[in-house]
């Protein structure tokens, strides 16, 4: 007889109390509660955890690399990781690719410090403005003080001609909306 399946107590598997689907599922379910109760009061109790800033929001998404570059550039990080709130129309690193060759690096120069940061505060505007606000715009005034068009058709959104790709990223400072496009303050 193979001993290596015996319990202790001397008892065979034979005469063992099978445990049966039914018992495995509810102790299953029991434990899951278990583990689960404790998420569910944390959430009713508002201690959720809230997101970071806008720019720790952006800086944690691998697709706003060139606009947190240039949002450190232009000296605007403690601006945008400030109180708030702001909603950002913020473009993707495919966006600033679109960019005629080289402008991109002209405005990372100190030099064209100036002109960088009239794009960027061109992107943001004061306040949380989600994106059913959004579609009954036909303008939004800026940061910079320049109002950017704002068109919707169908289910398409579009500010200065890009189109909105994704809405409502919560930040604990305001809104980001993903752009297609960087757009230019005139």
């Amino acid at each position: 007889m193979d001993t290596a399946n015996v319990p202790e107590r001397g008892i065979t598997p034979t005469l063992e109390k099978p445990m049966t689907l039914l018992r495995k599922t509810a102790l299953a379910l029991m434990l899951s509660g278990l583990v689960a109760t404790p998420a569910l009061a944390g959430h009713h109790e508002g201690k959720e955890k809230a997101a970071g800033t806008i720019v720790d929001v952006a800086a944690g998404n691998a697709d706003f690399e060139t606009l947190v570059a240039a949002v450190k550039a232009a000296g605007l990080v403690e601006t945008l990781s400030g109180e708030g709130p702001f909603t950002v129309f913020a473009p993707t690193d495919d966006a600033f690719a679109k960019l005629p060759a080289g402008t991109l690096e002209s405005l990372l120069l100190p030099e064209n410090k100036d002109q960088l940061v009239a794009i960027l505060t061109y992107h943001v505007v004061a306040g949380k403005v989600k994106a059913a606000d959004v579609v009954k715009l036909d303008s939004a005034t800026t940061v910079n003080g320049q109002a950017a068009d704002i068109e919707v058709t169908g289910s398409t959104v579009r500010i200065d001609g890009a189109t909105v790709t994704a809405t409502d990223i919560k930040a604990s400072n305001g809104v980001i909306h993903v752009i297609d496009t960087v757009i230019l303050p005139d």
